[in-house]
């Protein structure tokens, strides 16, 4: 049933291999958890009570709360779709809820530090130096995931028109506006990687050294090595690039709705996050307006 349901997320859910891993991942521990307590081979075969002692035991090895949730998710998943298969009668996570966290707000870098990345730092007139700067420039450029930073083509892009087409989780699409710094990025980079690879077949925009897909690693890899040139912040992930574009653009004065809609967030919820971000801008926009400020 595991194999079933994870080839269900893969070709009918579209999930991402890193969205794959993380459930499988999930699944896996708790299937292994159950062996050694329980004596007990079969997820199917999981209660409630086992779910509980679970989730007891990893916050006795001081699991964040975060992540527990994360893996409640997965077995609630996982549980429904043995429901609608009918492999169960009833779902063992249906009384367990999600751990309280505190809500953390997302990191971001400041305006003036991405300046000076992008402005300042020099990249390296080869294959390497452009491709780094051209995933620099896309994920504080357009805010794009990981996961869809590594599947873009060079198809997506229309050069007329400086748009993007960016397949999102759940493979919703959405089209993205890019500025010419970009393009240049683009140009530069397609050229020293066309030089490099000449019989290349892989329709993969971002490429290792040796012509493979890139991979999150890798990824993460460029971006806390230029970060942390210009910054001091805790975390340096392409995520944070994300957080940044988010944050700058509601600085700048940007509707609500439209930051939702590049970001490709399902609800409007997940973009307020950035709201608290700005409140600093919104109070110098307050005093500088207001007149009784």
């Amino acid at each position: 049933m595991l194999n079933t349901f994870l080839k269900y997320l893969e070709f009918e859910k579209r999930y991402s291999k890193h969205t794959l891993i993380s459930y499988q991942n999930d699944l896996n521990q708790f299937k292994i958890f159950l062996e050694n307590q329980y004596q007990l081979q079969d997820l199917l075969k999981a209660e409630h009570r086992h779910i509980r002692a679970w989730i007891v035991a990893l916050m006795q090895e001081k699991m964040n709360p975060k992540s527990i949730n994360r893996k409640i998710i997965s077995l609630r998943a996982f549980y429904k779709f043995a429901i609608s298969r009918e492999a169960v009668n009833q779902n063992p996570t249906q009384k367990v809820k999600a751990l309280k966290t505190s809500k953390e707000l997302p990191q971001f870098v400041q305006e003036k530090e991405m300046d000076n990345l992008l402005s300042l730092i020099e990249f390296a007139d080869d294959f390497e130096g452009s491709r780094d700067a051209l995933i620099m420039e896309l994920l504080y450029g357009t805010g794009i995931r990981l996961s869809e930073l590594i599947g873009l083509k060079y198809s997506d892009f229309n050069l007329q028109s400086k748009t993007i087409r960016v397949l999102g989780k759940g493979n919703k699409e959405r089209i993205i506006p890019f500025h010419n710094q970009i393009l240049s990025r683009l140009n530069t980079y397609i050229s020293h990687k066309n030089k490099l690879f000449l019989d290349n077949e892989s329709t993969h925009l971002i490429v290792s050294i040796n012509g493979n897909e890139a991979y999150p690693m890798m990824v993460n890899r460029i971006t806390k090595k230029y970060l942390n040139q210009v910054t001091t912040i805790s975390k340096t992930s392409p995520h944070v690039l994300r957080h940044t574009f988010a944050t700058h653009l509601l600085n700048k004065g940007a509707d609500l709705n439209a930051v939702k809609d590049l970001l490709g967030h399902s609800s409007l919820a997940a973009t307020q996050v950035y709201t608290h971000n700005s409140l600093d801008k919104l109070k110098k926009v307050f005093d500088q307006a207001h007149p009784k400020a």
